[in-house]
């Protein structure tokens, strides 16, 4: 998807939060270990499924940064690995485990995000939308967060999912669940959202 599509300064503000946070580990290196344990763990061995939770739980962490930060972090960490052991007699095996973890995280962090909007109501006025100095992550990532507040849970997870973590559109529907078409079209809509918000903010900067 091109970027010169959608203004220079959302991909700009979205490459400066994303080149700041911790890189996803590569998932799918530990199949074999994965398969064996859950099939240990359906047989009733509480020492394989917590082994599951000791290689994953790093990947899933970072995964959900996106999404939360602090105690909302750990809280969803857990979700996600009682979710998955909830769910462990779904895993038919045809894809790797880490995939189908994967797809378990992002569900369970959509459905966060939903509820924290449901039960958060964010009022920005202009001085919380000041624009930080470009250039600056720290200072980009916390308007970025406030920016995304202001978004349904929807449009957060899409933007998320294809400029924050790089997935494309065809990854993004499986992660999700969305039909390729609704994620093209969700993520229209996300980006002129946003872009309004971006030049209410008055972030500026160069293009490249």
């Amino acid at each position: 998807m091109s970027m010169s599509a959608i203004g220079w300064e959302i991909p700009m503000l979205l490459a400066s939060v994303a080149d700041s946070l911790p890189a996803l580990d590569h998932w799918g290196m530990d199949d074999a270990a994965d398969l064996a344990d859950v099939s240990s763990t359906l047989g009733g061995d509480g020492e394989a499924y917590r082994r599951i939770v000791e290689r994953h739980q790093q990947s899933v962490a970072r995964q959900l940064c996106h999404f939360a930060r602090g105690l909302d972090l750990e809280e969803l960490v857990q979700e996600v690995f009682v979710q998955a052991y909830l769910s462990l007699r779904g895993f038919s095996a045809q894809a790797p485990f880490s995939h189908w973890l994967r797809r378990i995280a992002t569900r369970t962090g959509y459905a966060w995000l939903k509820r924290r909007k449901r039960n958060t109501l964010v009022e920005l006025d202009a001085t919380a939308l000041a624009a930080p100095e470009p250039g600056n992550a720290g200072e980009n990532r916390e308007l970025l967060e406030k920016l995304l507040s202001q978004l349904s849970a929807r449009d957060r997870l899409v933007l998320t999912l294809l400029y924050l973590e790089e997935h494309t559109v065809e990854q993004t529907a499986e992660l999700t669940g969305w039909s390729r078409a609704m994620v093209k079209v969700q993520a229209f809509r996300a980006r002129g959202k946003l872009r309004k918000l971006l030049k209410k903010s008055g972030f500026t900067g160069e293009a490249t």
